[in-house]
This record gives C-alpha cells, structure tokens and sequence, in this order.
C-alpha cells in the first residue's frame, strides 16, 4: 500500500482507532509503559483501557511521514483524567485533571492492515501533569 490509499488509510485508522484494522497477529507495543498486546482482542481491550482512563482523549496530527507499507506519525494527545489508570501494580485514582502530551507512532502495514503499531510518548510530562513527579 503506498500513496493516495496508504493515506486514506491511515487517515480512517487515526480517525477510528479501530482494532478490526489490525491483522489478527498484529502487535500494539507501548515502548514507553512496557505494555503489549497481541491480536485483535488484546488490542482492543488495550484501547477500551485508554479511554476508561481518558474519555474524551482526543490526537492531534503533527506530521507525518508516509513511505509505502510504512507511517511514521507525530500526535499530541489531550485528555481528562477520569479513570483509574494502572501501571506496574500502581493505581492512580481519577484526579481530574487535564493533560496533554506528545508521542510518535511507528506503524508497519501488511496486506492493507496495520501489523503493528509501536506507541513513544512522552510520559514524565503525562505525570508532571497528574501530579505524580516533581521533573522539570
């Protein structure tokens, strides 16, 4: 897939975040949190889970860097921090607040379905704003 359909895909995708655009062995790897899921279901369970924690999480497109089979997307995210988010056996209780941070997607395509989605973000600044660390 390359060109004007990688881009139509890639845009539906963003727009759904959709786990049925997914092969069904593909990979959701948050590089940051050491979370992954495997197939559709961990997938879609992963993404039910971010937005039980942020409802109205909401990305902004930055940049993107489309090669065939292959983008590379820049995003600020922003969200409400409504849920209870769990990371390394720690519960952090619903503060409240708002937050908005970056990070990049690395997503292969296989037979016009994302094969795996590889997450960066910036994640002290996602903290600093929860109130959960002191760095600057």
């Amino acid at each position: 897939m390359k060109g004007d359909a990688l881009q139509e895909f890639i845009d539906r995708y963003n727009d759904a975040w959709n786990a049925a655009m997914h092969t069904d062995d593909s990979v959701f790897e948050n590089h940051v949190t050491g979370d992954v899921n495997v197939g559709r279901e961990q997938i879609g369970a992963a993404i039910r889970g971010i937005f039980s924690v942020f409802p109205d999480l909401s990305f902004e497109g930055r940049r993107q860097y489309i090669r065939e089979d292959l983008v590379v997307q820049e995003w600020t995210a922003r969200g409400t921090h409504e849920g209870t988010m769990a990371r390394g056996g720690i519960e952090v209780e619903p503060t409240g607040k708002q937050v908005e941070y970056k990070g990049m997607d690395v997503i292969p395509i296989v037979d016009g379905l994302v094969a795996r989605k590889d997450v960066y973000s910036d994640s002290v600044t996602l903290l600093r704003q929860l109130g959960l660390t002191d760095i600057s």
